[in-house]
């Protein structure tokens, strides 16, 4: 292995070892027992949560709001009449995926006493069908998708995606905003396998999403030549950033009431920060130059992909539900609305990785 490859796994293995280790250094420092945050399957509802506050929820609502809508109201006032480009036609295996993902839901949200001891086992086919319906919309489109053109980048993505998600399925144990249902009869070995499976479909649907979405010119209409934002002395604002959202991992064990937005928030300031002070390019770099298309279509992807995980939740056996403090309310599905703002900043923490798992030149698109 080339010395420089082996020095950046060693460096990236070192951060995502101390991503892990903060939050568990904050609850022993408030004086929290370790084991719960270990339970398999977690089941024990040990944090409990502050009630809702019309405060915090307007507040919260207002700074999504001054975030996401410049982009928004840009896109709408940029439409103008694009050319549709050839179109390939729908492959067979588009088909097929979709009556897996039929197949699937209807099961999911059925009582079938035949099917009962394999129903909670239906959220990885639905998302199976999901992956390979995006790629083929994406192939009909363009004539080129993953799954037909860039296999190995895909597989990739599936292995990464479980660890990617169990790692967020851990910070959530400091702050409990979802919990499960329906699986007390699980094992902890039947519980992580078959977790693990489902964990693994999370980062191919938001990529899947998010090329599809490239293909349709009108989801990103004005935003390749937008406001630019070149920073000076980047490097010392990345290591500032660098440690505040360190500390922020910390704290989320210690005031998981008051912090827990900042479970979706620092693992992208970690990784942008240290990929920029390595010299690294991040998903930021586009925005020197006024293109914001990849971050939007990014927020986007993961918000659509939110949209349909929450749905196909909502009337499932075994499921999660939510308790988040302060917002707790105006649900769609299981979701309190403005629970939908973690989707985007999770779409940016999407493409981080699959950046890091691309050859360098799509790592760079």
């Amino acid at each position: 292995m080339d010395s420089r490859v082996a020095a950046g796994l060693w460096r990236l293995f070192t951060v995502l070892l101390v991503m892990v280790l903060l939050p568990v250094c904050g609850a022993r420092f408030a004086g929290n027992e370790v084991k719960p945050y270990l339970e398999f399957p977690p089941l024990t509802r040990y944090v409990e949560h502050a009630g809702f506050s019309w405060l915090v929820f307007i507040a919260m609502a207002l700074f999504v709001l001054a975030v996401a809508a410049p982009l928004s109201i840009r896109v709408v006032l940029s439409q103008v009449r694009f050319k549709e480009g050839e179109c390939y036609g729908f492959p067979l295996w588009g088909w097929g995926s979709l009556l897996i993902c039929l197949v699937s839901w209807i099961i999911a949200w059925s009582r079938l006493d035949w099917f009962s001891d394999y129903q909670i086992f239906t959220f990885s086919p639905l998302w199976f069908g999901y992956i390979g319906i995006v790629n083929a919309h994406t192939y009909a489109r363009s004539g080129a998708c993953m799954l037909t053109h860039r296999p190995k980048y895909l597989a990739r993505l599936f292995i990464a995606s479980a660890i990617f998600w169990w790692y967020f399925e851990y910070l959530n144990r400091y702050v409990q905003n979802w919990y499960y249902v329906g699986i007390e009869g699980l094992s902890p070995a039947q519980y992580v396998l078959f977790a693990t499976l489902a964990f693994s479909t999370v980062l191919p649907a938001v990529l899947g999403t998010y090329e599809l979405l490239e293909t349709l010119p009108r989801f990103s209409a004005g935003l390749e030549k937008y406001k630019t934002i070149d920073i000076r002395h980047s490097k010392l604002i990345a290591l500032a950033a660098l440690m505040v959202a360190a500390a922020g991992l910390f704290g989320i064990g210690i005031y998981p009431d008051y912090l827990y937005p900042l479970l979706w928030l620092s693992p992208l300031v970690i990784l942008t920060s240290v990929l920029r002070l390595g010299g690294r390019q991040t998903i930021f770099t586009p925005l020197r130059r006024g293109d914001w298309k990849r971050i939007f279509l990014l927020a986007v992807s993961a918000l659509i992909c939110g949209f349909f995980w929450e749905m196909w939740n909502y009337y499932s056996y075994a499921k999660w539900i939510y308790s988040i403090p302060f917002v707790q309310k105006f649900h769609i599905f299981e979701m309190p609305l403005l629970g939908y703002a973690g989707y985007l900043p999770f779409g940016l923490e999407c493409g981080v990785i699959a950046s890091l798992l691309a050859p360098p030149k799509l790592a760079q698109g």
